[in-house]
């Protein structure tokens, strides 16, 4: 080793302090736990210690990644206190851990780390002693859509008016009603905003202009929210028109306005507010973190924990571009081509509609994770944010590092979202690469949601559900609590069946397909779970959707033991457009107006879905069964009032965060071909019996329970046998067994859009011998074709 090579080891050495002692430099064989010191009293030309901590967190960073790359474990250790962030923290390869050493970012014990986007307002005077409106200086330009004052979203300055005070036209709207002549007289026009809550849509258009009874919008705002489904013209139930963000407006308690061009913001502030005595955050970040790679080489290995991540917002529904919502925190970005008349031809879709589909764009988060994988976020706070607090894998238009998806194994646990514009969590995309992408490093997979508090988000982008997972492989979404949502719970899929394999009749008809393929291989969307989570005080103001929801094909999926309460008398379990090959099973619905609903038709594909064993206690049932839709309904039962038998009663206890689960007792595997079920031999436990199809009878030697590694196990509530492919043979003929489960690859499948399940080592298909329907006739692996011997049906 050189001098200066030594020099550096030990500046090293000095910079960092160590739970291990000192550490041994980058060239070390033994890797060194290290860890590194933040303090908001803190010095950046401190060494980072204990007794002497750096200040910031972009300073930590900077000494995170040496150590790193010298392999060694890595803890940035955040004191209480506010960090008020001059720009996104940025995390890239750079930043993963390294030969299996991670680098975790968490809060000090017992401590409050905040990391803001946002500054305090201070100095405030009164501006207006009758109408008690304060006003406080803010830097020149500040420009935000949300105010948080002591810990709640303030509302923006606006005032209500009716459908009838207003004409739409092309070009923006005539003034009807006399009263609202003095919009003309209003400074700075451009800066009001027209917001309409719909059905399933939340939309917001700027106006550039009034004169006399005449209001300008700004364009392609104004024209993308008045076309297509739930328009602001035309919305499918009604729904409040707004006008906001006007000094004029300010008419309610708790309101507030901003003044980029004056640097002045004011607040209609409660009779005896005194500002001294209260913290008011405006926002100036768009994000806090960006967390991405490259699809070749991932950022990885990266815990952040124990963090309070807040005060931004997000300024495009301002901007000429609006809000031109969608549904779900998807909006129309940009211009296209659209009929003349679309005011009166496109208000429930139309050919040119439906050109803009694939290039609809998703509402960015604070925090922001893509190409990534092993990242971890766990004991967070995600709280006053302008937007979408987390994102994963979402569409590259929604991430500032310009790369979207590629997420995987990410696990977001015990975390609390609360007092947010947008929904909680989104995964997953919505754009052709999201569903077919073309490099395959771009799937989302493996993301699990657990144990998270989801309460009071979607504050101002009402569409959104608390918890949103579009086209993801193997998103796990369990024991999670959300509540207090002007729509969703929770909601899985997209692409209303127009991207699985042969399309759909009814985009056929609608002339998508003049614009994308019909795609013959299924999308990343599968073996989605949603279990043991506790969805209440949803659909407070949109009636659209259902508490838990999916949309699309989802092969492998279950939905099941969720407890689902107080939605305001709407759809408990909701299987949209294309919904296929879903599992609903042993979920106890309470008090809704429709507990079961397939959106199906004779064009959509809403087909060969199952619900079994749920419990509910009233409200109809909407499911479409037999041909040619053949979803199935099996042991539901209904009770009266409150008086859940015990089963329901053990989901409701542990149903949430922490509540724990019980084995699964597993749904039954029906062979299509023969309508019989496969069985285990006399109910035996003898490890290499091979399995059988036999008359369904609900027993516990026919109920297999998928786990979330693609096994299925047989007696999983006594002592589990796993489906196995005997010998670990991969060739036709090869028995399937029951087994001792070992996690090997042969006791792993995967269950295809197409009903066939598979071998994850063979790829070869479970099959019954000879096509045979009558009982006792043997199950074995061959080679996959397609006919009704080998498919199956789960539930």
């Amino acid at each position: 080793m050189s001098a200066g090579t030594r020099r550096l080891t030990a500046a090293l050495a000095v910079a960092v302090s160590t739970l291990a002692g000192v550490v041994a430099g980058a060239a070390s064989a033994q890797a060194e736990t290290v860890s590194i010191h933040v303090a908001p009293n803190g010095d950046d030309n401190n060494p980072g210690t204990a007794e002497a901590p750096v200040a910031t967190p972009a300073k930590a960073q900077q000494l995170a990644r040496t150590q790193a790359a010298a392999n060694n474990d890595v803890t940035v250790l955040l004191a209480g206190g506010t960090y008020r962030l001059a720009a996104p923290l940025v995390f890239t390869t750079a930043d993963s851990g390294r030969g299996g050493h991670p680098v975790t970012w968490q809060a000090e014990a017992g401590q409050t780390p905040i990391l803001s986007g946002g500054i305090r307002v201070t100095g405030w005077t009164l501006q207006d002693a009758g109408q008690n409106i304060w006003v406080a200086p803010v830097p020149q330009g500040a420009e935000a859509r949300q105010l948080f004052v002591d810990g709640a979203l303030a509302p923006r300055a606006s005032i209500p008016i009716a459908r009838d005070d207003v004409q739409i036209t092309t070009t923006g709207m005539n003034i009807l009603n006399p009263a609202l002549r003095y919009l003309a007289t209003l400074p700075q026009q451009n800066r009001i905003e027209v917001e309409s809550q719909n059905s399933f849509t939340n939309r917001y258009a700027p106006v550039q202009s009034i004169s006399g009874t005449t209001i300008t919008m700004q364009q392609p705002a104004w024209n993308n929210n008045n076309w297509g489904y739930d328009t602001l013209a035309r919305p499918f139930g009604g729904g409040q028109l707004f006008l906001e963000n006007s000094y004029s407006f300010l008419r309610g308690t708790g309101q507030w306005y901003l003044d980029p061009q004056a640097g002045k913001l004011y607040y209609k502030a409660p009779a005896g507010w005194a500002p001294a005595s209260h913290d008011v955050e405006l926002p100036r970040l768009e994000s806090l973190l960006h967390i991405s790679g490259s699809y070749a080489d991932p950022v990885h290995d990266i815990t952040f924990e124990g963090l309070h991540f807040e005060h931004t917002t997000w300024l495009t529904p301002g901007t000429p571009v609006g809000y031109a919502n969608q549904q779900s925190g998807t909006f129309i970005p940009t211009s296209y081509p659209m009929p003349g008349d679309f005011l009166s031809s496109c208000q429930s879709g139309c050919p040119q509609f439906e050109g803009a589909r694939n290039g609809w764009a998703q509402v960015p988060a604070a925090v922001q994770v893509s190409a990534a994988t092993a990242i971890t976020f766990s004991g967070n706070t995600f709280t006053h944010l302008g937007q979408v607090a987390l994102g994963i894998g979402n569409d590259a238009n929604a991430h500032d590092s310009g790369i979207g998806l590629g997420a995987s194994s990410i696990t977001v646990d015990r975390n609390t979202f609360t007092e947010s514009s947008g929904g909680a969590i989104v995964v997953g995309g919505v754009r052709p690469d999201a569903h077919h992408p073309a490099n395959p490093a771009m799937v989302n997979k493996d993301i699990t949601i657990s144990n998270n508090t989801v309460n009071g988000v979607a504050k101002d982008y009402k569409e959104m559900a608390g918890i949103l997972a579009t086209y993801v492989t193997h998103a796990v979404i369990t024991h999670n609590e959300v509540a207090n949502l002007t729509y969703d719970g929770i909601d899985v899929g997209w692409g209303w069946g127009a991207n699985d394999p042969g399309g759909s009749q009814d985009y056929r008809n609608r002339g998508l397909y003049n614009y994308q393929p019909v795609y013959t291989t299924p999308t990343t969307l599968r073996d989605t779970v949603v279990s043991y989570n506790r969805v209440h005080a949803t659909k407070r103001l949109m009636h659209d959707g259902g508490s838990i929801y999916n949309l699309s094909a989802n092969p492998g999926a279950s939905i099941d033991h969720n407890h689902i309460y107080d939605n305001n008398r709407t759809v408990g379990l909701y299987l949209d457009e294309g919904s296929r090959y879903v599992n609903l099973s042993n979920n106890v619905i309470q008090d809704s107006g429709v507990w079961a609903f397939t959106n199906a038709s004779g064009t959509n594909n809403t087909n060969d879905s199952t619900f079994a064993g749920n419990w509910y206690n009233g409200g109809s049932t909407a499911v479409a069964t037999g041909p040619p839709h053949n979803n199935v309904l099996s042991g539901n039962v209904q009770v009266s009032g409150t008086n859940w038998p015990s089963g329901a009663q053990q989901v409701i206890a542990a149903a949430g965060v922490g509540g724990s689960t019980p084995p699964p007792t597993g749904t039954p595997i029906r062979a299509v071909g023969s309508g019989k079920c496969l069985d285990v031999n006399g109910g035996t436990t003898t490890a290499g019996t091979q399995l059988q199809i036999w008359d369904c009878n609900g027993a516990s030697n026919q109920r297999w329970a998928r786990t979330a590694s693609g096994e299925f196990r047989v007696y999983n509530d006594t002592s589990p046998l796993c489906l196995d492919a005997s010998g670990r043979g991969t060739t036709n003929g090869t028995q399937v067994v029951i087994w001792t489960c070992n996690g090997q690859n042969n006791q792993q499948w995967n269950v295809n859009a197409n009903g066939a399940i598979t071998g994850a080592q063979s790829g070869l298909c479970l099959d019954v011998s000879g096509a045979g329907t009558a009982n006792g006739t043997k199950v074995q692996l061959w080679t996959c074709t397609g006919a009704a011997n080998q498919q199956w049906r789960l539930g």
